[in-house]
C-alpha cells in the first residue's frame, strides 16, 4: 500500500537529488503497537532535527529523496509512503506527519531480505537520480526463515551489491544484545556502509537522527556533535 498524497512534492522522474534514501522498518511480531509507534514518531522526530534539516540542504542539488517502507512477514505487501522531495522545512514537517501517522498493518515474522528486495526496487523504479542510494533497515531481531519461497537476506545483499546500493542498519538491542554484529555481519554492505545501534526503543530517535547525519551528510561530522 502507497500512501503518498499528490499535495505534497511527490518526486517526479526529472528530479535530480544528492541522496536518494529508503527508511525500511521492522513490524514484525517482535515488535509491539507501542514500540511501531516509537519508531515512526523517532523517524519524524529525527527528520524534524535542525540539524537534519541544515544535512538535507547541505549537498551540490540541496534536497534529498525518501521513501518510508514498513515490513515484516515475506511475501506480505509492504507498505510505503512513496518517494517524496525534501528540501525545506515544510516539505519535511507534511513528509514527517505522515511517517507519524502510518496504520499498522504488517505482521508475522522477521522478513528482513524481502523488505531489503522491496527497497531496492522502489529505488530501481522511482526514475530518479543520484549518485548515492542507500537502503537504512531497523530493526530489533534476525531473520526468520520463510515458510515459502522468497527473497532472503543474502540474496537482497548481492542485489544491492549489484546495483550499487548501499545498505545501514540501525539493530535496536533491547531483544538480542548481539544484533549490531548480526547486521554488520550479514547486511550491511556498500560505500561507506555503518550500523547504528539504540539500546531500547526509547533510545530510538537519537540512534536514528544520528544515523540520519551519517547518511546524508556529504562529510559526516556526527562525532562530534
Amino acid at each position: 500500500m502507497v500512501l503518498a498524497n499528490a499535495a505534497m512534492h511527490s518526486a517526479a522522474a526529472s528530479d535530480e537529488v544528492d541522496l536518494e534514501l529508503v527508511l525500511a522498518v521492522d513490524a514484525s511480531g517482535s515488535v509491539d503497537d507501542a514500540e511501531y509507534t516509537l519508531q515512526l514518531s523517532g523517524i519524524a522526530a529525527a527528520l524534524r532535527d535542525p540539524a537534519v534539516l541544515r544535512a538535507i540542504t547541505a549537498g551540490k542539488h540541496r534536497r534529498i529523496a525518501i521513501n518510508v517502507l514498513i515490513w515484516a512477514e515475506a511475501r506480505r505487501p509492504k507498505d510505503e509512503t512513496g518517494w517524496f522531495i525534501l528540501s525545506s522545512k515544510a516539505e519535511v514537517d507534511r513528509v514527517a506527519a505522515m511517517i507519524a501517522a502510518m496504520p499498522r498493518t504488517q505482521v508475522g515474522g522477521t522478513g528482513i531480505g524481502d523488505g531489503v528486495a522491496h527497497a531496492i526496487r522502489s529505488i530501481d523504479e522511482n526514475a530518479i537520480r543520484s549518485d548515492r542510494r542507500v537502503v537504512d533497515v531497523s530493526g530489533d531481531g534476525r531473520e526468520t526463515p520463510p515458510r515459502q519461497y522468497s527473497t532472503i537476506l543474502s540474496e537482497a545483499r548481492s542485489m544491492a551489491i549489484a546495483r550499487n546500493v548501499t545498505l545501514n542498519g540501525l539493530a535496536i538491542l533491547n531483544e538480542d544484545k548481539d544484533l549490531d554484529d548480526y547486521y554488520r555481519a550479514r547486511l550491511a554492505v556498500g560505500e561507506g556502509n555503518f550500523v547504528e545501534v539504540a539500546q531500547d526503543y526509547e533510545d530510538f530517535a537519537r540512534a536514528m537522527r544520528r544515523k540520519l547525519l551519517r547518511e546524508i551528510e556529504p562529510d559526516p561530522i556526527v562525532g562530534l556533535r
